[in-house]
């Protein structure tokens, strides 16, 4: 905290926003939140396995619906959005929380106000929506200038970061936007290139994905901000979608299931079952199945319910899950949002650095608790 304090009277540190080059190359949290987008280590998932629960955060009283980490300052972060209509940070080494964020009146859903990290103020309040805001995304080009955000008003909105502007409103779904995502970062683009033009993007190909209300997913052109095709398959509200590699989108709905898509035909390649209730988080996990040797990158999913289990899949088959962690069933009632995160190891000055980091899984839960795995 001595640190934190020293280094933020000289500089503000505004939550949610990646301003330079330099914090990206530091930020070693960006590198492993983009691991869907480009290759990186793979990890056995036989070795998580034997995972334990090594941390918990408990100031939250009700919902936890969304969590980030990110790393500034040496210091290694947790981010959390409530039901308590409060938004806080903490601090993974001492296991404290060093910030708590109190304008919101109501759940905080994803709603987007941009926050002084040091002084505790509300910097940006973006308020074209006429409903609630269920997701929002920074994109993984151009250093995260760009941000989507859904809606209960059915629409998603393209917004540029540095000038808090709408750039885009995308019209199309018949219910509320509960979930969106950026396509993948390219190959070859140059991510630190300042554009001015929308519409450099688009002819780049980039496209945004969202599910909703209304059980469909839907692909959009983000130059022309015309749908480009609809998913459909969901029996129910469709929570939460990702951009793999591959051209595939996961996602999770309310029906209980998790559905793998192939973007190219708009149909499903699997569809995995096993949660006893609503799937709220998905995700493509960095777990690889050991005799697997002909897939490139990870292929294991991930995915946690309103049944209070986390379950992992092969990505290639339907069948039962490889692995299942249980939340506490008393304090936890409920997984609605998770992320993988690799926590780095301090070690002492006199002493070697440790080969690499683990890979950890933090999640929230219903009522509350946030707690981090490994």
């Amino acid at each position: 905290m001595e640190q934190i304090k020293k280094e933020s009277k000289k500089n503000k540190i505004e939550i949610n926003i990646k301003n330079n080059e330099d914090r990206k190359e530091d930020d070693f949290t960006h590198q492993l939140s983009q691991f869907k987008y480009k290759q990186f280590s793979t990890y056995n998932i036989d070795l998580f396995r034997s995972s334990k629960l090594l941390k918990t955060f408990t100031e939250h009283n009700n919902n936890v619906y969304s969590i980030d980490y990110s790393t500034f300052y040496d210091g290694q972060f947790i981010c959390s959005g409530s039901g308590d209509n409060t938004v806080r940070v903490w601090d993974i080494e001492d296991n404290s929380q060093i910030q708590s964020f109190n304008g919101h009146s109501k759940y905080v859903y994803c709603t987007i106000r941009f926050w002084d990290f040091k002084d505790n103020k509300q910097l940006k309040l973006l308020n074209e929506y006429t409903d609630w805001v269920g997701g929002i995304e920074f994109s993984p080009f151009y250093s995260g200038r760009y941000l989507c955000s859904g809606s209960g008003d059915k629409t998603i909105h393209l917004w540029d970061v540095e000038t808090f502007k709408s750039l885009h409103v995308f019209n199309g779904h018949a219910k509320g936007v509960w979930c969106v995502d950026f396509s993948p970062l390219q190959s070859g683009s140059n991510n630190s290139e300042k554009i001015n033009n929308i519409g450099v993007i688009g002819g780049n190909g980039y496209t945004i994905c969202s599910g909703s209300n209304d059980k469909t997913i839907c692909m959009w052109d983000i130059e022309t901000a015309k749908q480009i095709i609809v998913f459909k398959g969901h029996k129910d509200c469709v929570r939460n979608v990702k951009y793999g590699r591959e051209n595939t989108i996961l996602s999770g709905s309310e029906d209980k299931s998790v559905c793998l898509w192939d973007i190219r035909s708009g149909q499903p390649i699997q569809q995995f079952k096993g949660h006893k209730n609503f799937v709220y988080a998905v995700e493509y996990s960095p777990f690889i199945i050991k005799d697997i040797i002909e897939v490139v990158g990870s292929n294991v999913l991930c995915s946690g319910s309103l049944d209070n289990t986390i379950r992992f899949w092969d990505i290639r088959s339907n069948k039962n899950e490889l692995f299942v962690i249980k939340g506490d069933e008393k304090e936890d009632k409920g997984i609605l949002c998770l992320k993988f995160m690799s926590l780095k190891k301090k070690v002492k000055s006199n002493e070697q650095k440790a080969n690499g980091d683990c890979v950890n899984l933090c999640y929230g839960s219903t009522k509350g608790p946030i707690r981090v795995w490994g």
